[in-house]
């Protein structure tokens, strides 16, 4: 029985690295120019609720008259390179911790940097065997691929049907691993949570909180 785990919204609340992300933006512009972090945060914030991530750093540089091209990459560099506050969830530590036996595996998409600092903050080593941070092999094997997911399943010198992995994207995390013989189980959590998709998206199990996570749970997940 081997465990893989998503790690965005799964494991910790992403839009706690999002906010001390803004934060650490806002702290940082605030010495370029003449406006005070705070306001510069709270700007950060409003666009963020009102039209999400894409573009908030140049909406923002642009409402406070201060944008340039040049500016719009350092804010993001600065949110990529920044040492991000955040923690595990409590249900996620406690998840990690029950199954502290079992051989468990960290994948997870997204900028290699970004995804590495989060990884180190959360000190995700002392839990897993190993991290696999999809974007250093290639986009290509990002989720929906699972070539980390035949790495895990090399390493461990298991069948597919070994190994069982946790995430909370529809779109994209189950739909290659149940075609392949992985068990899936979907956490209803972060933005995709209200998400309902047709049945070759869909996991084998759906939970609303990793406590559900149990070793009977489990049994009955390898008993599918």
């Amino acid at each position: 029985m081997i465990l893989v785990f998503d790690l965005d919204d799964t494991l910790y609340d992403e839009s706690t690295y999002v906010l001390s992300g803004m934060k650490s933006v806002a702290k940082c512009l605030a010495k370029s120019v003449s406006i005070s972090e705070s306001k510069i945060y709270k700007s950060l914030l409003k666009v963020l609720r009102e039209q999400g991530r894409g573009k908030v750093f140049d909406l923002v540089l642009q409402q406070l008259q201060v944008h340039s091209k040049k500016r719009v990459k350092e804010c993001v560099s600065i949110y990529r390179l920044h040492e991000p506050k955040i923690k595990l969830s409590n249900e996620g530590a406690a998840c990690l911790k029950r199954f502290k036996s079992l051989p468990k595996y960290l994948v997870t998409d997204g900028n290699r940097i970004v995804q590495l600092k989060k990884i180190q903050a959360l000190n995700m080593e002392k839990y897993f065997k190993k991290t696999f941070r999809t974007y250093q092999y290639g986009l290509k094997y990002s989720k929906p691929s699972t070539f980390c997911f035949k790495k895990i399943v090399g390493l461990e010198n298991v069948n597919p049907s070994a190994v069982v992995y946790i995430g909370d994207n529809p779109n994209k995390d189950f739909i290659s691993l149940k075609k392949e013989g992985f068990r899936t189980i979907r956490l209803r959590s972060g933005m995709f949570k209200d998400v309902t998709l047709d049945k070759k998206h869909e996991a084998h199990f759906t939970i609303q909180s990793l406590d559900e996570v149990t070793p009977d749970f489990l049994k009955n997940v390898f008993r599918k």
